[in-house]
């Protein structure tokens, strides 16, 4: 898809969401159960929509908090959950509603003090500290669109192991939330006339001190506030901002945070490659602010609303491809923490090959698995994963004595570790992905979005690695055809390509009407610009014969 001719500027009034419309509609709007488009659907992390849509409406949040309370009391779930919520605009009428349902229903519920923003890491790290501690276990919601326009809502549900649920759970919570949306609400629960705000069932807990207090079981502080490092953060209005500031103040750090106001139409930002309004700190258009004063600090990072992204900015490379980051962070935690050497590191599909090689010249097993975080929080939480990343720049890690940290993304640990990485060797993180290259070859990677319709997308499902055929690929011969994940053999919801010397990926988006090419080469830029092209080619008509 074309660059848009705005991508990277910054965001004029004409571009901005009318919050009060959009409000309203949450809560005025009522979505139709029959129309597929408005049913409650979880994709790879929870269900989202807009309101304007009649996607994601009071309705639907109503419906999904009573099934999650049914799905509770099926597993036995009897400690309270934790509900946290991001700025999107839609996330504060989420939360009121969430809130209505889990008290009407008897439930204890744990919230930040203040009613505060609270980052998806933080989530998982309150629901792991609080059940280390507790016979009955706890499970959070995070009510976010991840790094989705300002539009957007998004709710999401972390069990007791603290990451994703996985899709068994995620299906009988939709299914029981589609069943109440087809009854007209019947049997959700509510606190009637009682103020949610100010329940006796409200449990307030320091989540965002808690979770500072505890940085340096993952990451050496110390080193970094030695160092004496001058860091800027653009906190891109997202929910982490005070814990950036708190940080600082906590360990000494000299860090600028960049947009740390709360803007629910996200004003500030420059548009995305598409033109949209996209908090993705992934994206060198939705980054461009910060990138312009890449030269002014030793490091730079950015989080997307609910922290569990990172972007790291450079002043030599700029914003680093988030597969160079994966690779130099693997590498450096394979060198530097002592865990457990059956360990393994965890990376999907079509994240970059790099990560194999540096993985292996560590003499550590690798799991391949899936998009989704969800694959990998079992994992985590088991303590058999020691870093888990997704080509999407989203990752978590053990802690230094090799437990368990978050099983969810931690955007802010991540930005951390790139500090520690440039304290510790005098290389930021694109210099030291650079001597990678010289060690295991240069990567030659990219994604390319490609315009389809729900048909195409959903004809991705039906595609068996078995039924196809491709004897070569930019004039390599084809080693394997996948459609399943070498580390769990699970259906990964499209399909991979590899030769000796690269590889393609292709595989729908669970939220836009768009599938990916992902592709790599060890050769060339040339060499990748083949791959794409033949694998669109391929793909096209392998979509076309389903």
């Amino acid at each position: 898809m074309a660059m848009h001719e705005r991508a990277g500027q910054e965001a004029t009034p004409a571009d901005l969401i009318n919050i009060a419309q959009l409000t309203s509609a949450y809560y005025v709007y009522e979505p139709d159960p029959r129309n597929p488009a408005q049913k409650v659907s979880f994709g790879t992390s929870g269900h989202r929509g807009s309101a304007l849509k009649r996607s994601f409406n009071e309705a639907h949040i109503l419906a999904i908090a009573q099934a999650i309370c049914a799905y509770r009391e099926e597993q036995g779930i009897r400690g309270p959950i934790l509900v946290g919520k991001d700025t999107h605009a839609l996330s504060e009428s989420a939360y009121l509603s969430a809130l209505d349902v889990f008290l009407g229903n008897g439930l204890e519920v744990r919230v930040q003090t203040e009613h505060d923003y609270t980052p998806t890491p933080a989530i998982s790290h309150a629901i792991l500290t609080y059940n280390k501690e507790h016979e009955d276990v706890c499970d959070g919601v995070v009510i976010t669109p991840s790094h989705n326009p300002p539009q957007d809502g998004g709710f999401k549900y972390n069990p007791p192991h603290g990451g994703p649920a996985d899709s068994d759970a995620t299906k009988t919570i939709e299914k029981y939330a589609n069943a109440l949306l087809s009854s007209g609400l019947q049997g959700v629960n509510t606190c009637e006339s009682e103020d949610v705000l100010e329940h006796p069932a409200l449990v307030f807990c320091d989540w965002r001190r808690d979770y500072i207090e505890s940085l340096t079981r993952v990451i050496d502080m110390d080193a970094i506030a030695s160092a004496k490092l001058k860091l800027g953060i653009d906190a891109m209005g997202g929910s982490g901002a005070k814990y950036w500031r708190q940080i600082a103040e906590h360990y000494r750090l000299d860090i600028t945070v960049h947009n740390a106001h709360v803007d629910p139409a996200f004003g500030f930002m420059t548009l995305d490659k598409d033109g949209q309004i996209r908090m993705d700190c992934s994206s060198p258009a939705a980054m461009a602010g910060l990138l312009q004063y890449k030269d002014q600090y030793d490091l730079a990072g950015g989080n997307d609303p609910d922290y569990d992204r990172h972007g790291i900015v450079t002043p030599t490379h700029g914003l680093l491809n988030p597969n160079h980051y994966l690779a130099v962070a693997i590498d450096y935690l394979c060198q530097t923490r002592q865990w457990n050497e059956q360990v393994a590191i965890g990376k999907t599909v079509v994240s970059s090959a790099m990560i194999d090689r540096v993985v292996a010249h560590n003499g550590r097993p690798l799991l391949e698995v899936p998009v989704g975080f969800k694959w990998f929080a079992p994992g985590l939480a088991a303590q058999t994963i020691g870093f888990a990343g997704e080509e999407s720049a989203g990752a978590t890690l053990l802690d230094r004595n090799g437990e368990v940290w978050t099983t969810d993304k931690d955007g802010i640990v991540m930005v951390l570790l790139a500090a520690e990485i440039l304290a510790k060797t005098g290389k930021n993180p694109g210099q030291y992905y650079d001597q990678l290259c010289q060690q295991h070859g240069t990567s030659y990677y990219r994604r390319v979005d490609t315009a389809s319709s729900t048909e195409q997308n959903k004809a991705f499902a039906g595609i068996r690695a078995y039924k196809v055929k491709l004897p070569q690929l930019a004039g390599e011969a084809v080693t394997s055809i996948a459609t399943k994940a070498p580390g769990n053999d699970a259906q990964f919801g499209g399909i991979k390509v590899t030769t000796a010397n690269g590889w393609f990926a292709a595989r729908p988006s669970g939220t836009e009407p768009v599938y990916k090419i992902y592709a790599e080469s060890f050769n060339s830029d040339e060499h990748l610009t083949a791959i794409i092209e033949e694998a669109q080619q391929w793909v096209s008509g392998l979509l076309s014969n389903e």
